[in-house]
């Protein structure tokens, strides 16, 4: 007889984590089916490797540039092997936490395997049949190569094997301009690596607003990275399989020591044959899934990347609570996809959520700025050149922003929270901020929008009524 699960979970990344754990804590008799690593692509090739790298590449370039706070540093080296070592030290710290032993604690039972469905309520792993009264489909996504001439002949780095590197490319050449791009190719710049970035949109980071974007532009200047925007590769030429010259659409050519591509990611459905159970799949690829992540086979649910989400772990794992909730307790809870938070954790970072300027309505919305050039922790960290911006209705809600800076994915959370309570901007200026922090450019923003509702409209003329009410009461100072 076929093994039967009140839910099994295909894939063990953050959206498969989660829906796991959250069933399983509403006590469903819980399968997860991983066909290779447990934790998938954040604890591998993702978010903990790359912060990891990060740090690293950080470290580096604060020795360099020392000398501005007056601190001379001779002789900068830096040891490749070491700092992929860090990486490695990282992922084995958090590894633990996603293993098949800590997954028990939780009454969750794992199975390593390949598993397609059979029918619209069985699959099987490896040639063993299961049943399940609820599924969820978290198989992620991977990175996707470009197809050019001569790609067939080269082994070009992803997101995904650049982790197998033990010596620092001397030239590297980055095929894309997002956030993969961006960080990994600062870091390696800043680790020692001459980057060029071959860029086909007209600027980097284009989802992000045009001053964020001109911002990390000049840090890229700074660290020495070639640019080239508004160029895309034709052909590569080598010899070897790693090393040789790409090839532009303008007959232009870029000499490399390794390629790496990072243009964007693919579905990894696979073998999982997900039309044997009645699931639609999109016309890019994804599991089609309603508002509550149901797909077209009412048992069966779909979380994070596979279901076609923003591409975020964070995204990954707030999906995953949601089909997960959803297919234990039969709720039909639904993904709010307008209020996404993002980080590109590049140097400074770049971190937005809900509505930004560019998206700014003249007369239905306001737009503030705190500048980093009057913040007093920038001043005293010569960290001037970032921003923190917030978008309010007429009403003064705080309904999203763009934070340019040091650790502006920390100061996001505030700006997250306020759009997420339907907070006003009254809110957040009246909370007593710690000083000095970078915050500080957020919270003047809120202090600006307070201060022109107070000079304007129905808020002043009951301010100056109050006022005279109040010399009225008062009278004239005895002698």
């Amino acid at each position: 007889m076929p093994a039967q699960w009140d839910l099994i979970v295909i894939g063990s990344g953050s959206a498969g984590i989660v829906a796991s754990k959250t069933a399983a804590r509403f006590g469903a008799r819980v399968l997860m089916v991983e066909r290779h690593r447990l934790g998938g692509d954040c604890l591998w090739t993702g978010c903990v490797p790359s912060k990891s790298l990060i740090a690293t590449a950080h470290a580096a370039h604060v020795m360099r540039t020392s000398e501005r706070f007056g601190i001379t540093a001779d002789n900068v080296t830096i040891d490749f092997a070491r700092a992929m070592g860090h990486v490695e030290d990282a992922i084995a710290t958090i590894e633990p936490h996603d293993s098949a032993e800590a997954f028990a604690e939780f009454g969750i039972e794992v199975i390593h395997g390949d598993a397609h469905f059979t029918g619209r309520h069985s699959l099987e792993i490896d040639g063993t049949r299961h049943t399940f009264v609820q599924a969820v489909i978290a198989t992620g996504t991977e990175p996707r190569l470009p197809k050019f001439a001569g790609t067939d002949s080269i082994e070009m780095l992803t997101s995904d094997s650049i982790w197998e590197l033990d010596e620092l490319p001397p030239r590297l050449v980055v095929l894309g301009g997002g956030a993969i791009a961006s960080e990994l190719g600062q870091a390696m710049a800043r680790l020692g690596s001459a980057v060029t970035i071959v860029n086909r949109r007209d600027r980097i980071l284009p989802t992000e607003d045009e001053r964020s974007s001109s911002i990390l532009q000049a840090t890229f200047d700074g660290d020495g990275i070639t640019v080239l925007n508004g160029r895309s590769a034709a052909e590569v030429i080598s010899t070897d399989g790693l090393a040789g010259e790409l090839v532009l659409d303008d007959g232009s050519r870029v000499p490399f020591d390794r390629l790496l591509a990072a243009i964007g990611r693919s579905t990894r459905v696979g073998t999982l044959a997900p039309e044997a159970a009645g699931v639609n799949i999109t016309a890019e690829g994804f599991i089609d899934v309603d508002a509550s992540l149901r797909s077209s086979n009412p048992h069966i649910w779909s979380a994070g990347d596979a279901a076609g989400l923003p591409k975020f772990s964070h995204i990954a794992g707030v999906s995953g609570s949601i089909a997960g909730t959803n297919a234990a307790l039969g709720l039909r809870r639904k993904f709010n996809d307008q209020l996404v938070p993002r980080v590109t954790f590049t140097s400074p970072e770049i971190a937005a959520v809900g509505i930004t300027a560019a998206d700014a309505v003249p007369g239905k919305h306001r737009v503030y700025t705190g500048e980093h050039l009057s913040t007093d922790r920038a001043i005293a960290e010569g960290e001037e050149e970032g921003f923190a911006q917030i978008v309010v209705d007429t009403r003064g809600r705080v309904l999203g922003g763009t934070i340019v800076g040091p650790r502006a994915g920390e100061s996001l959370g505030e700006l997250t929270l306020a759009v997420s309570a339907k907070l006003s901007t009254s809110a957040l200026a009246s909370a007593t901020h710690a000083y000095p922090t970078f915050s500080d450019a957020l919270w003047n923003a809120a202090i600006a929008d307070v201060q022109y509702r107070l000079k304007s409209g129905v808020v002043k003329s009951a301010i100056q009524l109050l006022a005279r009410v109040r010399r009225a009461t008062l009278g004239k100072p005895k002698d």
